[in-house]
């Protein structure tokens, strides 16, 4: 996609977006007229047009950064690393999250949901599962879906994988990545996932749970049952942490709340 020019990389977006070009020009206050010469490229938009134009499609940093390069101009959002001094104040946040969080299970995720850092919990979680699994870097849908991951271990494995494959496939649709949808073709081949997906029924909308719940088998009869949130950074002018977020599990059930209750007993539990 680098390769093509800036208005074909704006119709993309726009068509993905499912949007007309009246649309996308009234959002930007721009005239359809304008909007059409940029895309066939007969007129070479300005940095500020490029953006505004990527604000309206809500593309992401790091393709507005290919948006900018391919219109002839310098990329505006840095790329830097975690573990970049520049990026001590929001590593040292999620982290305090991570650790406030404790004893239940907290990690912190990329783009393509490979896991960046985590607290004891969830290591104890994931503890016992093939190294291959586990990396670096460990990916939540690998760890989840694959038949020698947490599939093995998931009570609701459907109603699970089937939540797991449509956030994937939201995230594959709003970025655009190809890695991504890489990892969407990788884990949907799984042994059992399609299969385990279409196996669940639908559920009247007056029966369905508030939450879905993660339920996993900790043996010896004892259920472990979660669901979770997802925080991410709200004005975010790095590509890294416009990609992150944090991914906390909470208990969903009384049982639960007390298997996790004591600080230090989740990890003691999970083993």
């Amino acid at each position: 996609m680098t390769e093509l020019t800036v208005g074909a990389l704006l119709r993309d977006w726009r068509r993905r977006r499912r949007l007309s070009q009246m649309d996308l020009a009234l959002a930007v206050n721009v005239s359809t007229r304008h909007l059409s010469f940029v895309e066939t490229g007969r007129s070479r938009p300005s940095a500020e047009l490029v953006l505004a134009l990527a604000d309206g499609l809500d593309i992401p940093l790091r393709e507005r950064n290919t948006l900018l390069l391919a219109a002839g101009y310098a990329p505006r959002y840095p790329v830097r690393p975690l573990e970049d001094t520049a990026m001590d104040p929001a590593r040292d946040a999620v982290q305090r999250m991570l650790d406030a969080h404790d004893p239940y299970p907290g990690i912190v995720v990329d783009r393509a949901w490979n896991i960046v850092l985590a607290n004891a919990a969830a290591g104890a979680i994931t503890a016992g599962l093939p190294e291959e699994l586990l990396g670096p870097p460990a990916n939540v849908y690998r760890l989840s879906l694959h038949p020698e991951g947490l599939a093995k271990r998931t009570l609701n494995f459907g109603e699970w994988a089937a939540h797991l494959l449509q956030q994937l496939r939201r995230s594959v649709v709003l970025t655009g990545d190809p890695g991504l949808a890489a990892l969407e073709a990788e884990v949907r081949a799984y042994p059992g996932v399609e299969e385990a997906v279409a196996s669940v029924p639908a559920s009247p909308l007056d029966r369905a749970p508030l939450l879905l719940p993660f339920r996993l088998d900790l043996g010896n009869g004892t259920e472990l049952s979660l669901f979770t949130t997802l925080t991410t950074f709200g004005t975010p002018r790095d590509v890294t942490l416009d990609e992150l977020a944090v991914e906390l599990f909470y208990p969903a059930d009384d049982a639960s709340a007390r298997l996790l209750g004591g600080r230090g007993s989740s990890a003691s539990a999970l083993n």
